[in-house]
């Protein structure tokens, strides 16, 4: 049979770091050459989705928990062992900003090598890969524009084009659902993207090669965008693409949820995850979770409390002021502990010595840290007073138990967007039991027994939409929403920017003795600032007059 090289794809096999395939290794160690039946794009397509949710650690850290993780209000710094206050971020930071808009810029070219492989003519064309990479365009520009607002869109790769135009996000998104929909057209009704080699198989860490699963991946994706746009300011085709997307399939309660299992034998500066942080660096890069996400669980009887969080360590916390340099706050940031600790209905008792101040806290308990403590009420927020991720989120790499998969898009969020398009009059479905099959698909992600899903769905207000205003309704559909997205922080965020909801967070901070008002002056993140390296292009001159200012408290498009 005739043999084949790949000079092209052999090259792209040298320059990528690892791969999670065993079929992918054999291409970068065999010099031999390869038979034509043994060559495939799929030997490609794995380290182009992993690295959209799963990049090195680098990014990992500084984009999705320092910042996406913490503005959606999931996780918290600001304790007495923590290198940093709850502050940072909200007061902005270059480095961590740019390593976040360096990632997300330049992962585009990931997608654009994968498509100069498998386009029309090209050496291992394959339209239904083609149809593939639109789909994974789309999640890429979704979270690109969602966090930085107008970006190189139309003109981006395009060649001959260095300076690309920066897109307003109403084009941005228009062009994602117009990928979406040639992409779907492509997979018609076809199941695999080939046989022998040219099936995606495993090396789909996605789907599984499953391609109805990608077309159901794309309309619900399609669902999402035209649920977001709708109402914002001269928008003019949500409707449209809405009616269309409750016309098509969706991911549901038989697909299943699109996750992506994360490796934990690859090096975390390949694909990073939680675990990499919490197991190598100590206390100092610890976090706790925040008192919204744990109160919000623990006020409805929420059965993910559990799978979520571990419970405090407690123990015995000493509080007294300093009589050579006195807080003149004192009190106020000691009745501040003491009152997060009631809202948590937490079991405690305090006992007053002279100057000093005992907090006996029963271990064993539910309790989250307030966000976005300032530096001076640091030194007040006692480590083990408060609740850290649960084991399966934080696993170590190498230990080969099964941990949290990343989020890509879940059949919980497609039940939730068609409640909330029922609650608003855009389709007749029935709100309340879609609303239901959206959290039974939420608790599916984390293996939640059906007997306690049942009696959360029966007893709890939190899970019941059929009374209330229509305001209401969306509120707790909203906060379903943001909680099925815990750890992924990029959708959570956007979830509170686009609904208000939770409001706790939403209405940002005032109380300055207590909580940091950054650069922001207490108010919401609506975007992160762009990274340094957008200001060399010769456009980003325009975007401040289509936008407005290059700031955290700009809000987006979609948001106003």
């Amino acid at each position: 049979m005739k043999r084949i090289k790949l000079m092209t794809g052999m090259l792209l096999c040298l320059v990528l770091a690892t791969s999670c395939t065993d079929d992918f290794d054999e291409m970068n160690t065999d010099q031999s050459g390869f038979l034509a039946d043994e060559v495939s794009a799929k030997f490609f397509l794995t380290d182009v989705q992993f690295r959209l949710y799963s990049p090195d650690r680098f990014p990992y850290w500084r984009a999705h928990l320092i910042h996406a993780d913490r503005y959606a209000g999931h996780f918290t710094f600001g304790h007495n062992s923590s290198w940093w206050s709850d502050e940072l971020c909200y007061t902005y930071r270059e480095d961590y900003t740019n390593a976040t808009f360096d990632w997300l810029n330049n992962y585009l070219g990931n997608i654009l090598n994968f498509q100069e492989f498998v386009e029309e003519g090209a050496e291992l064309e394959n339209e239904y890969m083609y149809a593939m990479s639109l789909i994974i365009k789309g999640l890429y520009y979704q979270m690109h524009t969602d966090t930085f607002g107008m970006v190189p869109y139309t003109e981006a790769g395009v060649e001959g084009i260095l300076q690309p135009k920066f897109d307003e996000q109403s084009v941005i998104y228009q062009g994602i659902i117009a990928d979406l929909d040639a992409a779907m057209a492509t997979i018609g009704d076809t199941e695999r993207t080939g046989i022998g080699v040219d099936d995606a198989g495993e090396n789909d860490i996605y789907c599984g090669g499953d391609l109805q699963q990608w077309k159901r991946l794309a309309n619900t994706l399609k669902l999402r965008i035209a649920m977001r746009a709708l109402g914002a300011p001269g928008e003019n085709f949500a409707a449209a693409a809405i009616s269309e997307a409750l016309g098509a399939p969706l991911l549901n309660a038989e697909s299943g949820s699109v996750t992506m299992k994360k490796d934990f034998v690859i090096s975390q500066w390949a694909a990073a995850a939680y675990g990499d942080i919490w197991h190598n660096f100590g206390g100092g890069s610890d976090w706790t979770l925040g008192a919204t996400l744990i109160n919000m669980l623990q006020d409805n009887n929420d059965p993910r409390l559990e799978v979520y969080a571990k419970p405090a360590e407690g123990g015995t916390f000493l509080f007294e002021n300093n009589t050579e340099t006195p807080d003149p706050n004192y009190q106020d940031r000691l009745d501040f502990i003491i009152a997060a600790l009631d809202r948590a209905g937490a079991d405690y008792t305090v006992t007053v010595d002279g100057t000093v101040t005992t907090i006996e806290l029963t271990p064993g308990q539910y309790i989250g840290q307030p966000t976005r403590i300032n530096g001076d009420t640091q030194s007040y927020v006692r480590y083990d007073l408060f609740s850290t991720p649960s084991d399966r989120v934080i696993q170590e790499k190498g230990t080969q138990v099964d941990a949290y998969p990343e989020i890509v898009l879940t059949s919980a969020e497609a039940y939730f967007l068609q409640a909330e398009a029922s609650v608003r009059g855009l389709s007749g479905g029935d709100a309340q039991a879609l609303f239901e099959s959206g959290i039974r698909e939420a608790m599916k992600l984390w293996s939640i027994p059906d007997g306690d899903v049942d009696t959360y769905i029966a007893n709890e207000d939190a899970a019941n939409i059929t009374v209330g205003s229509d305001d209401e309704k969306l509120e707790k559909i909203a906060h379903q929403r943001w909680l099925v997205s815990y750890t992924d922080g990029f959708e959570a965020w956007t979830v509170v920017r686009d609904t208000g909801y939770p409001s706790e967070l939403a209405n940002g901070v005032s109380d300055f003795i207590i909580y940091g008002p950054g650069d922001l002056n207490g108010v919401y993140p609506q975007r992160m600032r762009y990274g340094s390296g957008a200001q060399d292009n010769e456009n980003f001159g325009a975007v401040e007059g289509i936008q407005g200012e290059n700031l955290q408290r700009t809000t987006l498009w979609f948001a106003q």
